[in-house]
């Protein structure tokens, strides 16, 4: 295909809700786009009241197709289910208009990737955010031993990361949201040949810098005149937002110049996720035990209504969990001058792209010495910093909370220069754009698709999913 040519592109995502791996989808679609290209985004599940703005006003086309299977049965099994929902996705799009595009973009689950190359004869290229099977078990650790699970749980994984990899390998290119990802799944993908090629998430350095409305419902619904520490992350236990919590606990404890600073966290919250429901709850445990006063709000026009909680503070509360914030309230927040510093407390986090969010809208980081931030986030020398990387430690992190509530002013407003400049050059939505064009067009340069050996593969993959759904799924009837 000639250089210029312009691609149709679809991409194919299980759940099209809020988090970092649909806000890398939404800006890419919306970086090819710009590009010229035509894209199409195809999911299981989307929410028009529970997912990003250019997904529901317009912006991108959105196919969601509606599954007869669930998410799970009795809160277990969701990765079974999750490959099944894909292969249902999957068959409706080659019954209806796969063969209108040139390529296929797919991330999250590869179960689709042997069906497509076999029945459509397209190239398709998967975006590696991080193995599931590393996942299962709890957060991953780099070089720390795999935890001890049960004998069941064991008989469980083994074929579904079985399927993960099979299916993974079939990808014609693939790519890694960082180096860390690349080198953690080239060691834990034995069978594994390609070369991942790195492609930053990039952002729409627009819509972070983009002049707000101060007189916004909902902005005025989540701010404060109070000097403001903020986190942004889905409530998750993986995510760590007590490490937060906690260190800003004891920075009160110790330095009394700090009684005027409140700790905001934003994240998605979904009630359906026993994950999002135990999360919050314990981090509101946390904070009344930790002496904080909190308050629980959503946007104004929210469909998901705040749980109810005892001895909330309504009025300037130390602690504010903010639910699915809108996009309004997450530049309101990270645009506003008495936002003092972003904190990214996930450990071995596989990008991360809420440091980027908080560079590009000029905020000191804080974040773990792991993973991803470790390439996002510049800690030394102090010259080029534009953030922090500490253990996650309370007593640590509190300590530099204390440094960056002290920053002068002058360090303050060159730090903030060095951190725009960083995420402008590195994470703009043109270059991931640019650097995805490059792959997609490569992948169809290819030619046409070898089917030899693809049968095997793809009736391995069917058959097992069949005989799981069933096995498992009598079990719990």
């Amino acid at each position: 295909m000639a250089k210029s040519s312009k691609l149709r592109i679809a991409f194919i995502h299980p759940d099209l809700g809020i988090g970092g791996a649909e806000r890398l989808v939404v800006d890419a679609a919306l970086g090819l786009q710009s590009l010229g290209h035509s894209v199409d985004i195809y999911t299981s599940h989307h929410d028009n009241h529970h997912c990003f703005d250019e997904t529901r006003d317009g912006r991108l086309r959105v196919h969601h197709v509606i599954p007869p299977l669930p998410r799970s049965i009795r809160g277990k099994f969701h990765i079974m289910f999750a490959h099944a929902r894909q292969l249902h996705l999957t068959m409706h799009l080659m019954r209806t208009s796969a063969y209108q595009y040139d390529v296929f973009f797919v991330d999250q689950l590869s179960t689709c990737i042997p069906f497509l190359r076999m029945f459509c004869g397209k190239r398709v290229v998967f975006y590696c955010h991080f193995p599931d099977k590393l996942l299962a078990n709890g957060a991953y650790v780099e070089d720390r031993q795999g935890r001890n699970v049960s004998i069941l749980k064991y008989i469980y994984r083994f074929p579904m990361d079985w399927l993960e990899e099979v299916t993974t390998t079939q990808a014609d290119l693939i790519l890694a949201n960082s180096k860390f990802t690349a080198r953690v799944t080239k060691s834990h993908f034995s069978s594994l040949k390609h070369e991942l090629k790195v492609v930053y998430p990039g952002i729409n350095i627009d819509a972070y810098i983009s002049p707000i409305h101060p007189l916004d419902p909902d902005i005025l619904h989540a701010a404060s005149q109070r000097r403001t520490l903020l986190s942004l992350n889905r409530f998750e236990m993986k995510k760590n937002a007590a490490l937060a919590i906690e260190a800003f606990a004891i920075l009160r404890d110790k330095d009394p110049n700090t009684s005027d600073v409140r700790l905001v966290l934003a994240g998605g919250y979904d009630p359906r996720l026993e994950d999002n429901i135990r999360t919050l709850n314990s981090l509101i445990e946390l904070a009344q035990f930790s002496g904080l006063t909190y308050n629980v709000i959503t946007p104004l026009q929210s469909r998901v209504t705040a749980p109810s909680f005892p001895k909330i503070t309504p009025n300037e509360p130390d602690v504010l969990f903010l639910l699915n914030f809108t996009t309004a309230q997450r530049s309101g927040l990270l645009q506003a001058q008495s936002t003092l510093a972003l904190l990214y407390t996930p450990a071995n986090e596989h990008f991360g792209i809420g440091p980027v969010e908080g560079m590009i809208c000029g905020l000191p980081i804080l974040a773990c010495d792991s993973g991803g931030p470790t390439e996002s986030i510049v800690d030394q020398p102090a010259d080029q910093r534009t953030g922090w990387l500490y253990r996650p430690q309370p007593s640590v992190w509190a300590q530099a909370l204390e440094e960056i509530c002290d920053l002068s002013e002058t360090d303050r407003k060159a730090l903030s220069q060095r951190a725009r400049d960083r995420a402008q050059k590195m994470f703009g939505m043109e270059a991931m754009a640019k650097s995805l064009e490059e792959v997609l067009e490569e992948a169809v340069s290819m030619g046409p698709v070898s089917r030899t050996g693809m049968w095997l593969v793809m009736f391995a993959v069917l058959g097992l999913l069949v005989i799981l759904i069933f096995r498992y799924g009598s079990f719990s009837g």
